[in-house]
């Protein structure tokens, strides 16, 4: 089967084309096991990582982002690793947070439970995310749920908090526009103004519920005939309208070197609804990274395990999850 691309082909349109950060906190290193989640007769894979303590704590539950994005937040797109998930996932640990990161649907190790194409839609994943959370829901060990979502993944965890059972939720590097707003917007920075106009006609068509047999060739990893329901389940989706029908505490974070998402999107996750927190870290792109926005410095942040996460990310993240109120 061949990875979907979705949102993060703009890393390639865009030029974008081994110590772990401990983001501060101390602590003793963490422990980590491989778990699976049975969906059906698939069977996902994803790695728990615990704070080395007696006594019941927060469960962080992180979801990657767009096309094959594995759980530790890396991309068979591009040469190298950013480690920003395992990251995130080791320094949260050394806080005092229990963290889980799993491999999606047709990624890593769960490559086997990989769907056609064609059957594919955003909801797919925002069940898959549901169910890891009803198999840690109960777990004694855990005195709070939450669900962390990393680009599409914020997207993901919105829906799935949707479902129930979770108790706070931390958007990060999200959109938070329609879908048709982003693209057309990343399309304006990277493509010629006829490949623009035809990614716009395309869309046109797609959100009135109509196949495109004809797309140009440098438009066919976002929108071959096979994704073209999932892009379409994508565009009906407004994300700051979902997160207004949540009821549960949120945190928007979101960088200011991000050349993928926007302050703006930040901005209108925030202001969905009354009480929900936002804090924007200066200088942090995308895979949560500390650099400017140049393409070929973004390139090489993509790709590089040995850059810490940006200083400013893993306090606020913490700080939230503590206060929330578990069940």
């Amino acid at each position: 089967m061949k990875r979907m691309a979705l949102a993060s082909w703009v890393a390639v349109a865009a030029g974008i084309g081994a110590a772990l950060a401990s983001g501060g906190g101390g602590g003793q290193a963490p422990t980590s096991e491989e778990v699976t989640l049975a969906v059906g007769t698939d069977t996902l894979y994803g790695t728990l990582e615990q704070p080395v303590r007696n006594v019941q704590v927060p469960l962080v539950i992180l979801l990657s982002g767009s096309g094959p994005t594995d759980r530790d937040g890396n991309t068979i797109f591009l040469a190298g690793k950013n480690n920003s998930l395992k990251m995130l996932a080791d320094s949260l640990a050394r806080r005092g947070i229990a963290t889980l990161r799993y491999d999606k649907r047709g990624v890593g190790r769960s490559m086997r439970t990989a769907r056609s194409e064609s059957e594919l839609r955003v909801t797919t994943y925002a069940d898959d995310a549901a169910a890891w959370v009803e198999q840690y829901r109960g777990d004694p060990r855990y005195s709070k749920l939450v669900l962390l979502g990393h680009s599409e993944g914020a997207l993901i965890g919105t829906l799935a908090a949707k479902q129930g059972n979770v108790d706070g939720l931390v958007l990060v590097s999200g959109a938070g526009r329609p879908a048709r707003v982003i693209l057309h917007e990343q399309l304006s920075r990277a493509a010629p103004p006829d490949l623009q106009k035809k990614s716009d006609e395309i869309l046109d068509s797609l959100q009135a519920g109509h196949d495109v047999t004809a797309v140009p060739p440098q438009l066919l990893a976002l929108y071959r005939p096979s994704v073209q329901g999932y892009v379409r389940s994508w565009l009906a989706i407004d994300p700051a309208g979902e997160v207004r029908r949540l009821t549960i505490p949120t945190l928007v974070v979101q960088g200011t070197t991000d050349i993928q998402v926007s302050v703006a999107d930040a901005e209108s996750l925030a202001a969905a609804r009354k009480g929900i927190d936002k804090v924007i870290v200066k200088g942090m792109n995308h895979v949560l990274k500390s650099t400017s926005t140049d393409p070929q410095v973004q390139l090489a942040s993509y790709s590089d395990s040995t850059l810490a996460l940006a200083p400013g990310v893993v306090a606020p993240i913490a700080r939230f999850v503590q206060s929330v109120k578990g069940r």
